[in-house]
């Protein structure tokens, strides 16, 4: 048997869970190249985010095609197999469905965002028990900044026929502290959602897999 098979026959044998991360990498890509296995091409591409599976995920398409050995096909698997775990967490979160905690919120949008390069802004519709109903992307941007439409953002939410709504972005550049654009760009939804009799339950700030809280913080 070859190297680049030798995973998937310990798949077979062994099931998924005996295998190391470089393993299961490798049997996505498949083959190496001239000079690497299949596991060794995997174990550099590891290498190259110091192991960590989070950092990894934020990889691109052309991120990886760096590598010998690892063309557009290969990226593109690599790439859909950590959206498709990102996915699974998510659904996981939505399992609890009610938000009785920043912490209950902060699960449920953070698999959404705590990868991205650029901003992007969410919201999440929730029912008068504070269940949610929805999520919708409503714009993204670039590394500081991105647009929110907050006519848009409530009329969306009235469709939804909410009862309350949280929002929800990500700071690229790691820092959790809201600047004041975000504090600005809170008392406007909180004032146009009052309008409407919905309530803000909150605006959580994601900075890689750390959160704030505007609630939490005595900011609403």
């Amino acid at each position: 048997m070859s190297e680049d098979d030798r995973p998937r026959e310990k798949l077979i044998s062994q099931g998924r869970q005996g295998l190391s991360n470089a393993e299961l990498i490798a049997i996505l890509i498949g083959s190496g190249n001239a000079e690497e296995t299949a596991i060794e091409l995997a174990q550099r591409i590891l290498q190259d985010c110091n192991n960590n599976l989070l950092e990894l995920g934020r990889y691109e398409v052309n991120d990886l095609c760096r590598f010998k050995g690892i063309g557009a096909a290969k990226a593109v698997a690599i790439i859909a197999a950590l959206e498709l775990g990102r996915r699974r967490q998510m659904s996981q979160a939505d399992e609890k469905l009610q938000i009785r905690s920043s912490k209950d919120l902060a699960d449920a949008i953070m698999p959404l965002l705590a990868d991205l390069r650029t901003e992007a802004f969410w919201i999440i519709y929730l029912n008068r028990g504070n269940r949610i109903i929805g999520k919708e992307r409503m714009s993204a941007g670039g590394v500081s900044g991105t647009v929110v439409d907050i006519k848009l953002l409530m009329k969306h939410a009235l469709q939804q026929l909410s009862s309350a709504i949280a929002v929800a972005h990500n700071h690229p550049s790691g820092t959790l502290q809201p600047s004041q654009a975000d504090i600005q760009l809170t008392k406007k939804i909180k004032q146009a959602a009052e309008l409407m009799d919905i309530r803000l339950l909150d605006h959580i700030i994601i900075a890689g897999h750390q959160y704030y809280s505007f609630a939490d913080e005595g900011m609403l």
